[in-house]
């Protein structure tokens, strides 16, 4: 009950200011907290920059803590685990996302067949669309722009854009060269049928 209550007292000074507070509380839940993080992240200097955010969390949110709900040492376990996990979720995205970057920037001679093959289809196909329409799929999914980024720069409120996205989409759908190309990727009994 002691400890509780100078636990209280330290984030209690801790949201007053006081680094001599901090540099307490940091010393006495450091080695738990890293510990805690090395064991799921499985790395030192990851275990290290995951405690590094929750003591700055703790530093900038020291009112984050409910006594209600449990102890500081629990709270400061869930914090970790989950810093953790995001952590490796990023890793994780991060090494999904190269692996993509790659296999798109692949060189070999079939690949780069179809890439062109489908890039022909796809801007032969985009040609037979509305003007407005085809602007708005080319600055959405070929420049990456936002709709509220496109609606700007067409002078269009942002449902129209939204329509026009979503009616130049139908009627690429509708021709016959894209929808035989996108059929040839689903498998021969298709085909057949």
């Amino acid at each position: 009950m002691e400890d509780r209550r100078k636990d209280l007292e330290l984030l209690e000074k801790i949201a007053e200011g006081s680094r001599a507070a901090f540099d307490r509380f940091y010393e006495k839940y450091a080695p738990m907290v890293y510990h805690i993080a090395l064991r799921i992240v499985g790395d030192e200097v990851e275990a290290e920059d995951v405690s590094h955010d929750v003591f700055l969390e703790i530093l900038q949110k020291p009112h984050q803590f409910d006594p209600k709900r449990g102890s500081v040492q629990a709270f400061l376990a869930v914090k970790t685990k989950s810093r953790s996990l995001d952590r490796l979720r990023k890793k994780r995205d991060l090494l999904v996302s190269r692996l993509e970057e790659a296999a798109l920037t692949e060189k070999g001679a079939e690949f780069d067949f179809l890439r062109q093959l489908e890039q022909q289809v796809i801007i032969d196909a985009l040609t037979h669309l509305p003007e407005e329409q085809r602007q708005a799929i080319i600055h959405f999914y070929f420049h990456g722009e936002t709709q509220r980024e496109i609606a700007a720069a067409m002078n269009k409120p942002l449902g129209s854009v939204k329509s026009l996205i979503r009616y130049g989409l139908r009627n690429l759908r509708k021709q016959k060269e894209l929808f035989h190309w996108m059929e040839a990727g689903r498998g021969e009994e298709q085909h057949e049928a």
